[in-house]
């Protein structure tokens, strides 16, 4: 019997999070994706802190899960980075395969100035 996608995005998971880990000088940038939403944060794994977050639920009203948006959250994320004086993060793609949507949010980010 084969895993759904989301439990195999689960048992990628753990493979990806003990090789990375955000500190207070390069947090982590983890990417979730729900059917209608996206969100990143800024994660400081050190101290167990959320320096940033955006999504598309915070973002100009209200939009959807797709690349267009998936870009704006990641230049929103990017400003908020760079207000609090980060200028490089770790990805985190939290399973999902780097494609689409991720991607997309992705180079938002580094269209915003992040580095990673």
């Amino acid at each position: 019997m084969s895993k759904s996608k989301n439990a195999q995005r689960l048992s990628r998971k753990p493979r990806i999070r003990k090789k990375i880990s955000g500190t207070e000088a390069r947090p982590r940038l983890v990417v979730f994706r729900s059917n209608q939403h996206l969100y990143a944060q800024l994660v400081d794994d050190v101290n167990g802190v959320t320096l940033a977050a955006s999504s598309t639920q915070v973002l100009a009203g209200d939009l959807k899960a797709n690349k267009d948006s998936a870009s704006q959250v990641g230049k929103d994320i990017a400003t908020k980075a760079l207000e609090k004086k980060i200028e490089s993060v770790v990805f985190d793609r939290n399973g999902y395969i780097y494609h689409g949507k991720i991607k997309a949010l992705a180079d938002g980010a580094r269209e915003g100035g992040l580095k990673f």
